[in-house]
């Protein structure tokens, strides 16, 4: 299958430079036009200015595409929701019906690897839904961080979850869960969680020791390093609880289920709080920008030296 590196992520790859990769269902399916694209660009920005090459990844016209530019930023961004959401189950008819498709958390993971990027920065990852155990609802992300040897640097899981068998599930599989500065499980819009990670790194140097040798050893599968939202960002746990629970009763009342439920929720969330949700997911989107790009540069400073 082709897959269209941008010259500038080829060059920082062969030349053993620091690159980050990042998802475009934000830009198509998380946010409004156009503050899905400022987004976008401001994350790309934060990547540059702590050292490394930012790799945007979609499908545009059935070509996976590794390092977007601006202009298809901004087309990924003006298409929104008609632009497909895509996972991994999506890849094979996405591509052969030369559509475009807006790459989820499982879906950046499997085309950075096969580029040969090994950090990826998104905003919350996917799990196992509230009810799970009636819907059978679990997120392909978390199969993904057990298969495919991506770390991904994110705020946790996304607070819309359970929080706790996610964390299950993820042990299940032999996936770590390293808190960034932090023993507790992050919850996307908040610090706080009540469920403990299981290593403790306070350092983007310390993180990139423990990505190498999981690399030396030949484990395989991914890493999840959650990195808390900045506090001044922070929304109160028990009010966004309660906004999810009103935005999930909404999402039953109306029927809403599988990949369209998340988009959904963040939505119905964003409109209950006033916008406040919204400001909260493109400062923690940055901020961990930032983190995988310092674990990045540390990455490449160790392997040269």
């Amino acid at each position: 299958m082709q897959i269209k590196i941008s010259n500038e992520v080829k060059e920082a790859l062969a030349n053993g430079k620091a690159v980050v990769a990042l998802e475009s269902t934000i830009i198509s399916h998380g946010m409004p036009y156009p503050k899905n694209v400022e987004t976008a660009l401001m994350v790309e920005e934060e990547v540059r200015k702590n050292g490394a090459v930012p790799a945007t990844i979609a499908i545009l016209d059935g070509v996976p595409t590794v390092g977007c530019s601006k202009d298809e930023i901004e087309r990924l961004g003006k298409e929104g929701l008609s632009v497909t959401k895509t996972s991994r189950r999506d890849i094979p008819v996405v591509v052969s019906e030369k559509a475009d498709g807006a790459t989820t958390v499982a879906a950046t993971m499997i085309f950075a690897a096969l580029a040969g990027i090994k950090i990826f920065a998104t905003g919350g990852i996917g799990g196992v839904h509230r009810g799970a155990e009636t819907t059978m609802d679990i997120s392909a992300d978390l199969e993904e961080l057990a298969r495919t040897d991506v770390n991904v640097i994110c705020a946790g899981a996304k607070s819309i979850l359970d929080l706790g068998l996610t964390l299950e599930y993820l042990e299940t599989k032999g996936v770590d869960v390293i808190g960034y500065g932090t023993d507790e499980l992050p919850a996307f819009f908040t610090r706080k969680s009540g469920f403990k990670v299981n290593h403790r790194l306070d350092t983007p140097k310390d993180i990139a020791k423990a990505f190498l040798v999981k690399d030396e050893l030949g484990l395989g599968g991914g890493t999840l390093v959650v990195n808390p939202i900045p506090s001044e960002y922070s929304m109160d746990a028990d009010y966004i609880e309660s906004v999810i629970r009103e935005a999930l009763k909404e999402a039953d009342d109306l029927g809403v289920k599988g990949k369209e439920i998340t988009p959904f929720l963040l939505d119905r969330i964003q409109k209950i709080t006033g916008g406040q949700s919204l400001e909260s997911n493109i400062k923690l989107v940055l901020n961990n920008a930032a983190l995988a790009s310092k674990i990045a540069v540390e990455m490449s400073n160790l392997n040269r030296g």
